[in-house]
């Protein structure tokens, strides 16, 4: 049997395929149904828009966990896993019949949030963000965005530091903004979260000494990986003493939009996958992600702090890029420079 950690790996890479897999089958349907938000995904303002609502909603809730309005924020995301929800069934079933799966995942979220619950709410809203954005952002208006994440995601967490305020704020409240990686057949979140265990610090949890030095983690615009608050890396646990580690749910649907803005606007020919629209920018834009995640893991395994939408990002852009080329799309072309707006 494979070490713990290994099997930790493969769960984390393939909640991210699935992401990255369910957006590509969703944009189609998404496209077909009218679900475009914008009216040109071609115009760069478009990430800026979307660049300020990220920041404002960050802040918002920093300020609601200052002030102790937690459960605000849990119904917040319940409500928008249930929204997104209903947008990835109703690529599947009729609208109205999606209601019911949509509001199961809501319930599911309230009434019991154990981890499996967390994950399966977290790719359903994964996928179907990552395809209304993938339609909404043209190739230059997401490579913005994603640049700009990167940029931001490592300064929040190695300068200004607040991700980690925002950290300690939503790992307890059970909502789908991190991917909970089990590590252990008999780990519950339920049961970790449970005072009556008597533990209420736990090795994957955050420590209370959150503002005494570095922290390990990689966390996304809205998330935090594992072990966030340790002094160093040598006050890490091995990994045979953790039962999870979490990474963040933006740290599968940033790098997944650039992989549906491929397949939706690069003009490289389409490959024969079935159920999926696919091309070689695509492609390589998810294994550059992937590949940029297998580092970011290796790093949390060892407790070594980094952000993760540089890694994640880089690698998708980079993969993008590579597969524009070797498809024949002339650079200009592949930056979303040629494109008139």
């Amino acid at each position: 049997m494979f070490p713990r950690e290994y099997r930790g790996v493969a769960f984390a890479v393939g909640l991210f395929l699935v992401v990255q897999l369910g957006a590509l089958a969703l944009v189609p349907e998404f496209t077909e149904s009218g679900y475009q938000p914008v009216e040109n995904p071609q115009d760069p303002t478009n990430s800026l828009v979307y660049i300020v609502a990220i920041v404002a909603m960050t802040g918002l809730m920093l300020a609601a966990f200052r002030y102790e309005f937690d459960w605000a924020i849990r119904l917040l995301i319940v409500g928008v896993s249930a929204w997104l929800s209903w947008y990835v069934f109703s690529a599947i079933v009729p609208p109205l019949l999606a209601t019911v799966p949509a509001v199961a995942v809501a319930v599911g979220l309230l009434v019991h949030p154990e981890w499996y619950v967390v994950d399966t709410a977290g790719v359903l809203m994964g996928a179907g963000a990552a395809g209304l954005f993938g339609i909404s952002f043209g190739i230059l208006p997401a490579l913005v965005l994603l640049t700009f994440l990167a940029v931001y995601d490592a300064i929040s967490v190695y300068g200004t530091e607040h991700m980690l305020s925002l950290a300690e704020g939503v790992m307890d409240l059970n909502i789908p903004v991190v991917l909970v990686i089990p590590l252990s057949l008999s780990y519950s979140l339920l049961e970790e979260d449970d005072p009556a265990n008597g533990d209420e610090v736990h090795d994957d949890e955050i420590h209370d000494e959150i503002d005494d030095g570095e922290a390990d983690e990689a966390v996304a615009d809205e998330a935090v990986a594992d072990d966030v608050g340790r002094d160093t890396a040598a006050d890490v646990p091995d990994i045979e003493d953790r039962d999870a580690f979490f990474i963040g749910l933006g740290d599968a649907v940033i790098p997944a939009v650039m992989v549906a803005s491929a397949a939706t606007f690069s003009s490289a020919p389409a490959l024969s996958v079935p159920f999926i629209g696919l091309n070689l920018p695509a492609l390589l834009a998810m294994a550059g992600t992937l590949v940029g995640l297998l580092v970011l893991l290796r790093w949390v395994m060892k407790g070594r702090p980094h952000a993760g939408l540089p890694l994640l990002n880089g690698g998708a852009i980079g993969g993008y890029l590579l597969g524009a080329l070797v498809a024949g799309v002339p650079l200009v072309e592949a930056l979303g420079l040629g494109v008139v707006f």
